[in-house]
Parts: C-alpha cells; sequence; structure tokens
C-alpha cells in the first residue's frame, strides 16, 4: 500500500506512525517541501520560536539510535529531525508541534511516512547534533518512504472527547466515532 496525493482530512485520516522505512533517500524538493509545510505554520504572535535539526547523514543517524533509547527504526529513516525550541518562550512547545505536525501531513500528501519520538535522551541528542546549552531538543521525528503502512488505531468515541460549552455536556446527536 503506497500513501496517495489527497486533501487535508484525508492525509490527517491516513497518517500512521511509520517505524518501517525502505531504504531510499528523501529527495532534496521533497525534503524541502516538508520544511516550508513547517515554516509556514502559525505560531504565538507569529515568533517562530522553534529551530529543526535535519539529519540525513547515515553515520550520524546510526549515532542517535542509542540517544533514542535504541529505537532502531530512527538510523533506518532516510531523515531524522530534532525539534528545537527556545525555552524562554512559554508557546514554543506548542508551536513547535504545531509546525511539525503540519511537516507529517505534508509528508502523507508527498508519499512519506513519518514517527514522532518522544522517547531519547535530550543531553545526547543536544551533544550529538551540537544543539546548544540555551535551546531545548523537545521532539524529534523520522521520515522517509514507508516499507509497510500499519492499520489504523482506535480512536476514543467522539462523546468520550469533546464537550460542548461545559465539560461533561457531550455534543447529543453527534454519532461519528461512537
Amino acid at each position: 500500500m503506497r500513501f496517495r496525493p489527497v486533501g487535508v482530512f484525508e492525509a490527517i485520516r491516513l497518517r500512521r506512525s511509520i517505524r518501517d522505512y525502505l531504504d531510499k533517500p528523501v529527495e532534496p524538493e521533497k525534503l524541502e517541501r516538508l520544511l516550508e509545510a513547517a515554516r509556514l505554520a502559525p505560531s504565538a504572535r507569529n515568533e517562530q520560536p522553534w529551530e529543526l535539526v535535519v539529519v540525513t547523514d547515515r553515520k550520524l543517524r546510526a549515532r542517535l539510535v542509542p540517544a533514542c533509547l535504541f529505537q532502531r527504526f530512527v538510523g533506518k529513516a532516510p531523515v531524522f529531525i530534532a525539534g528545537v525550541v527556545d525555552p524562554t518562550k512559554k508557546w514554543a512547545p506548542a508551536d513547535l508541534c504545531i509546525a511539525l505536525q503540519q511537516l507529517a501531513l505534508e509528508a502523507v500528501e508527498l508519499g512519506l511516512g513519518t514517527c514522532w519520538i518522544g522517547a531519547f535522551s535530550e543531553r545526547l541528542v543536544r551533544f550529538l547534533l551540537g544543539v546548544p546549552k540555551n535551546r531545548r531538543v523537545f521532539v524529534c521525528m523520522t521520515v522517509g518512504y514507508p516499507a509497510k503502512i500499519p492499520p489504523p488505531h482506535p480512536k476514543k468515541p467522539f462523546a468520550k472527547l469533546f464537550h460542548l460549552n461545559r465539560y461533561g455536556r457531550t455534543f447529543g446527536n453527534f454519532t461519528r466515532g461512537s
């Protein structure tokens, strides 16, 4: 199964955490488009208090595997991205995640897969990538061509996630996802 060009909602529906990648580099023009999708993301006061360290070097990606708690797919993905934030900016982590989610959805459009990585040693990733001490590595992501696409995980019912006007008041007649 391969991703195909889609609209935004379809990309949201199709996005999966990909942990099995083809040994195929991501073309520079596709990588640039992903980064442009991130760059265009909204942020609090349009500060864009984040930066991305994009790793395509195979040897460096291999060195990142222990820093990511030995998740082997990290070294096999053709692209590793470290999301770096300015810790003095309160909304920086949220702004970074908005940017990376836009990148992840554009990846679906381009036939690529991504996986968010929250389990890592910030100290080791910072050291390996030369991130200064006045910045935080908040989250990481892999990018590449999926070798296989896992089935969707079940999601909570609509009524368990959304409240209308006040906590505990469900949307009533909405049956989607229930």
